[in-house]
This record gives C-alpha cells, sequence and structure tokens, in this order.
C-alpha cells in the first residue's frame, strides 16, 4: 500500500507541475484546444489543425490572456508554434521520445470538453512505427489513453514529467496518438533555428 501511495502522490506531483505549462486556445469566447509552452519567453507548440492557420486567443494557467502570433505551421506533421508577449513562462523539461519503450507509463493533459489540465494516464502502446491517419504522415506514439476532444495540442508527459510527445489525434475510442516530441524538436529548428530549444 506504502508504494501504491507513492506512486499515486509521485504522479500527482507531475501533473501538478505540467499543469502549469499548458494553455487553452480560444476565439475570445471559447476554448477549442490545448497548446505547450515550449519556451519561457512565449514560444508555445500545438496541433496545425487546433491552430487552423490562425493566431488564437492564448490563456494561460494562471488566467492571462494574450493574443498570439502564428510562427510556423505544417498540416502533413499537425504542428503549429506560435507566440506571445510575456517572458518567465512556466516549461516542460524536454525528453527523448526515442527512449520511449512499450509498456511506459504517460500522462496527457489538456482541455477535454472545456475541464482545464484535465489528465488521462495509460501505457504507450507502441512508438516509432510510421503511421497515416488523417492526413498525418509520419511516426506516432500510441497511447493507452483516452484523448478526448480538448487534449489536442496538450502535452504528453512520462512518469518523469519529461515531454514526450504532442496530443494529437483518437484512433478508436481507446487509443490515443501523440507526436514524438524528437519531431516536434525538429519541425521548430527546421522552422525557427536553434533558438527554438525549450529554455
Amino acid at each position: 500500500m506504502n508504494l501504491l501511495n507513492e506512486i499515486n502522490q509521485t504522479m500527482t506531483a507531475v501533473i501538478q507541475t505540467v499543469q502549469q505549462s499548458v494553455v487553452q486556445l480560444g476565439n475570445g469566447r471559447r476554448g477549442f484546444g490545448a497548446g505547450t509552452i515550449w519556451h519561457s519567453d512565449g514560444l508555445i507548440l500545438t496541433n496545425a489543425h487546433v491552430a487552423q492557420r490562425r493566431a488564437p486567443e492564448v490563456t494561460l494557467a494562471d488566467g492571462r490572456t494574450f493574443p498570439s502570433q502564428l510562427l510556423a505551421y505544417d498540416e502533413t506533421l499537425d504542428l503549429a508554434a506560435l507566440y506571445i508577449a510575456a517572458n518567465q513562462l512556466p516549461t516542460i523539461e524536454l525528453g527523448h521520445s526515442s527512449q520511449l519503450k512499450t509498456g511506459d507509463w504517460v500522462v496527457a493533459v489538456g482541455h477535454p470538453w472545456g475541464v482545464v489540465g484535465a489528465a488521462a494516464a495509460g501505457t504507450v502502446i507502441a512508438v516509432g512505427a510510421p503511421l497515416e491517419q488523417n492526413g498525418y504522415r509520419g511516426e506516432l506514439v500510441q497511447l493507452g489513453v483516452r484523448l478526448r476532444p480538448g487534449h489536442s495540442g496538450g502535452p504528453l508527459v512520462d512518469g518523469n514529467g519529461r515531454l514526450v510527445g504532442i496530443n494529437t489525434m483518437i484512433s478508436g475510442p481507446l487509443v490515443g496518438l501523440a507526436i514524438p516530441v524528437d519531431v516536434a524538436k525538429k519541425f521548430l529548428q527546421e522552422k525557427m533555428g536553434s533558438g527554438a530549444t525549450a529554455v
């Protein structure tokens, strides 16, 4: 029982920390997706299907709201980068999706159905296999996590709270899909250069 309590306390602490780095993206009236703070100086990563070539309003975990600028967009990778004029923002330590293994525990955080900072946990089913889903072509992390509308663009973290993916879509009722963080790193480096490193 003590071991279970320890695991529970650890995961709760991880989720509470990660929630501070998850933003709401909306149009001024309601939220329609999530984003992940990538850099403390205002760089935010989300899905292309969430941004939809727009510059959505960004609401931070502390309630502050900012207009955004669309910096980079790739529909095929389903990734978009936004910028807000804010600094000293909380970020998530970057992990390496290449180190994920089948059976690893992961947590997806987002805003499904408007529930801010909701978390869903599960295990990695598979990682690294090229897939084609809803126009996306590339590697995806397959998850035993029930993602819902509003999780898109939010972070997928490992048991240590390190960012290992960006939630993107579902494949059936019980399987979630995430873009590997290594793919996201390459996207930002190609679009924005070395200055896109998380800080």
